[in-house]
């Protein structure tokens, strides 16, 4: 069984519930939306055997995955999940929430870009929605969405730079719909390699 990969590497969770976590970032290529704003490179990678991925891994010491792309649900599968997990590690996924997520997954984060309603089908429960927003976009509906333990705005950037009228635009969304949260991409704003 073979992956293609883009990019495997160390670092801290940059936003969301479980930012300032330590994380291995498994970035797997290919993506069914192409969304204006992504920052992502994803249409290249290298075939890895699954073997090939849990021996670079292993070096880091850490037993958190985290699965993100690219759309890391066009390749990964309850096996896949299962193998990592019969080899010790929890595993997270950050997911756009167009396909249903294999079974096994300790952590959903869902970043859903279209087709709200659909989700729910799919992903009747995730650990944290999280939307990028810019000014003027409307707050999405929760009662259509995903129940979730977390629901956060995420400001849209400008590649690593903060865009300060997205990021009042949320601030503002927040204070006004305190079931919300303002989730910045700290790894930008500090520059975590």
């Amino acid at each position: 069984m073979k992956l293609i990969v883009n990019e495997i590497f160390y670092s801290l969770q940059g936003e969301g519930g479980r930012m300032g976590k330590p994380s291995i970032f498994i970035r797997l290529s290919k993506c069914n939306l192409r969304c204006s704003f992504c920052d992502t490179e994803f249409d290249s990678g290298d075939e890895m055997t699954l073997r090939e991925i849990l021996n670079e891994i292993a070096e880091y010491g850490c037993k958190w995955i985290i699965w993100t792309g690219g759309e890391p649900t066009l390749q990964l599968t309850d096996e896949v999940v299962a193998f990592f997990k019969n080899h010790g590690y929890l595993q997270a996924i950050e997911t756009n929430g167009t396909r249903k997520v294999p079974n096994g997954i300790d952590y959903i984060t869902c970043s859903p870009k279209q087709h709200f309603a659909k989700i729910k089908a799919l992903i009747p429960h995730t650990q944290e929605l999280r939307f990028p927003i810019q000014k003027g976009d409307p707050l999405p509906d929760i009662s259509v969405l995903p129940s979730a333990e977390n629901y956060y705005l995420s400001p849209i950037f400008d590649a690593d730079q903060p865009i300060r009228e997205n990021i009042d635009y949320c601030v503002q969304l927040v204070k006004e719909n305190p079931q919300w949260s303002l989730s910045m991409q700290l790894h930008k704003l500090i520059q975590i390699p």
